[in-house]
């Protein structure tokens, strides 16, 4: 896995959209974000449009702005403005050779779910993260940013605390942080994107999916093998849903799941801040991992180096 390198003070950052349109404002918002911090903004030709359709711009617009930036050896990290839906679109266009030749850091989620999987097979790690507008709203001082911040600076390694919940299932595991929109990587589950690689800690979020949607997603990496090469399995955020007539909740679904397929054999942490959340807590993708999942606590641990 290759790490790309730290940012120091006057490095250049670069804003795509490679996804869907993003209100200007936050891309500005994100541009004085970054000055603040002592980065210069490169804003991309395209990342302000002009739209096509849905999109943020032509799905030709979008490549030529990634590639550009990818090859710019002045630009150290490429934030990805929002997601939505698009990413898909560039996935071939986008040669493994060029990501290991001049690695930076992807910084973005939801939709660019996609970008950190064809990263993670390419073998560079990348920053599944909050993204233009929560940079824009939430200021300098607010967690995420400060996280993100340390991430950016080599600041390794990064270790996160959270409150237990009463569906996890304890104990400790280690394995390569991967995942993000659990539809998004759905899609790519089966092609030369998929990330339920042995050994993966696995993290998974959501969107406006029905419960059963999700139940079907998770049956999916069952029935392709995929809870018998993950190490642990950690459960962000899913928001924007309704109960059905099954489950109140799509943490009630999951745990039901774990216990009818007999998944007892990894940790498992509930109700992470990871997700379409304000607290979206930064995670390094292909960084080793360790889950500790206990009675009193969760505990995440990343760093940029194999461990022991």
């Amino acid at each position: 896995m290759i790490f790309p390198n730290s940012l120091k003070q006057g490095d250049r950052i670069a804003i795509i959209s490679p996804s869907s349109p993003v209100k200007e404002g936050y891309i500005d918002g994100a541009s004085e974000f970054f000055v603040s911090e002592g980065f210069e903004p490169v804003v991309m030709p395209f990342a302000k449009g002009p739209a096509s359709g849905s999109y943020a711009s032509t799905a030709e617009h979008r490549l030529d702005d990634f590639i550009s930036a990818w090859e710019d050896d002045s630009i150290r990290a490429i934030l990805c403005s929002r997601g939505g839906y698009g990413a898909v679109h560039l996935l071939r266009d986008i040669h493994v050779e060029l990501l290991r030749q001049n690695p930076k850091w992807l910084i973005g989620y939801s939709d660019i779910s996609a970008l950190h999987a064809m990263l993670l097979n390419a073998g560079v790690a990348s920053i599944h993260s909050p993204m233009a507008k929560h940079l824009s709203e939430e200021g300098t001082q607010d967690f995420c940013a400060r996280s993100l911040m340390r991430i950016l600076k080599g600041d390794f390694p990064v270790e996160y605390t959270v409150a237990t919940h009463n569906y996890n299932l304890e104990g400790e595991a280690e394995g390569i942080l991967a995942g993000g929109n659990l539809a998004v990587l759905n899609g790519l589950f089966g092609t030369d994107y998929d990330i339920l690689q042995e050994g993966v800690m696995l993290f998974i979020e959501d969107i406006s999916e029905a419960i059963y949607a999700v139940e079907r997603m998770l049956y999916h990496i069952l029935l392709s093998g995929g809870f018998d090469k993950i190490k642990g399995l950690i459960v962000g955020r899913f928001t924007e849903y309704r109960p059905d007539k099954n489950f109140s909740s799509m943490e009630d679904m999951i745990k039901a799941f774990l216990e009818r397929e007999g998944i007892r054999n990894i940790p498992v942490a509930f109700n992470f801040p990871v997700g379409h959340v304000r607290e979206n807590y930064p995670l390094v993708e292909g960084a080793t991992a360790k889950l500790a999942v206990t009675s009193e606590a969760v505990k995440l641990s990343m760093n940029n180096s194999i461990t022991s």
